[in-house]
């Protein structure tokens, strides 16, 4: 008797939660929404420009900086690229204590300076401040260190969900501000004073910049090297890295947890018996962004996970010298299990060729899953 309750029980359970569950997703939009996307009108591109412009240094002074567990791949490793590659600044990458910085969902790479150590070598402070999305966004150090940047009349940039971060700092309060969509109402509700600005990827306000997702730090870099070097250099990077325009223009409503997008979470999350684990090589002279964009993507999918490799363990140097820590150490990884070679491509066609493969692997549904976790038009 007391197994058929148990019995009879997990089954009303069960029934029940199948019930919540099919209601809930019923309950969420069945696709994204459609639309055209708002115009710009060119005196605010123009304030924007000039609200970016160096404050301190003819040459400015631009730090990433990243907790050493888990900031976000791309939030970290793609400004840092695309800046680099312009050469119209000195940008540093900083982590807040020594030691590699493990990057979230893949990569680890050896920052160039702990933050005492940056402190230590320009008292003055940065002219920018580049915050990524981080595993906490409370850490303690690093948000004393921002404010003290701050504080220093540095320019502070939160790239995807660094808006947490930065709004911690409470450099926000009362400030126009973006950030990635999941995280839109978690803000709202724990920073009532933020006020947000729907439609627009990149939002400037008073020393403080934001962004939307993870993707929108390639426009937000470019529009950074016009406000230090002139349209004409940032046109020429663009043209670099294979974007054709990068402006602030944004369909906020594109972006939403809708059904299919839950589907895809629950249905890839399920299929344990189907994950991949990916290599990719490290190979010297990478071009980081490329590589963070491509390895992010297929990390991203709940059913494969890229690896870095190389024949050993050794730091392998990017295209702009940064060390970036192999997973294993391997010759090579096996046939079925290598994605095509996207890192040798311009990063704007290395991520469209990834979410072109996605798709031919595993579905429309996961490469839509993947860019809507990027918060990236596709």
């Amino acid at each position: 008797m007391n197994w058929r309750i148990i019995l009879w029980s997990s089954a009303g359970i069960a029934a029940l939660f199948a019930s919540f569950v099919g209601t809930w997703l019923l309950s969420l939009p069945a696709a994204p929404a459609r639309g055209i996307t708002p115009a710009i009108a060119p005196e605010e591109s123009e304030a924007t420009i000039a609200a970016l412009k160096p404050p301190k240094r003819q040459r400015p002074l631009i730090a990433i900086v990243g907790i050493n567990d888990m900031s976000e791949t791309t939030d970290y490793l793609m400004p840092f690229g695309i800046l680099k590659r312009a050469d119209v600044a000195d940008v540093v990458t900083l982590a807040t204590q020594p030691g590699p910085v493990r990057l979230f969902p893949v990569l680890t790479v050896q920052p160039e300076a702990t933050i005492a150590k940056f402190d230590t070598r320009h008292p003055d402070g940065a002219d920018y401040v580049i915050v990524p999305a981080m595993s906490r966004d409370d850490d303690a150090t690093v948000l004393q260190w921002i404010s003290a940047q701050a504080a220093r009349g540095a320019i502070v940039i939160s790239v995807c969900a660094g808006t947490k971060v930065l709004a911690n700092t409470r450099l926000l309060d009362g400030k126009r501000a973006t950030t990635h969509w999941y995280y839109l109402k978690e803000l709202g509700k724990s920073h009532p004073a933020i006020r947000y600005v729907a439609d627009r990827r990149l939002v400037v306000d008073k020393g403080v910049a934001t962004t939307t997702g993870i993707t929108a730090s390639m426009p937000m870099a470019l529009t950074l090297i016009e406000a230090i070097a002139g349209r004409a250099r940032a046109e020429a990077v663009a043209r670099d890295i294979g974007l054709a325009a990068w402006d602030a223009r944004h369909l906020s409503a594109a972006f939403t947890f809708t059904r299919p997008f839950a589907l895809t979470a629950i249905g890839n999350t399920l299929a344990f018996g189907k994950r991949e684990q990916l290599g990719v090589a490290l190979a010297p002279g990478v071009d980081e962004v490329s590589l963070a964009l491509v390895a992010d993507a297929w990390s991203r999918t709940y059913r494969s996970r890229a690896v870095t490799f190389a024949p050993t363990t050794a730091p392998v140097r990017s295209r702009n010298g940064l060390a970036i820590l192999p997973d294993q150490a391997a010759a090579s990884w096996r046939a079925d299990q290598t994605p095509p070679a996207t890192v040798d491509l311009p990063p704007a066609r290395a991520l469209d060729e990834t979410l072109r493969t996605i798709e031919a692997g595993y579905g429309r549904g996961t490469a839509d899953f993947v860019a809507m976790q990027l918060e990236y038009p596709r």
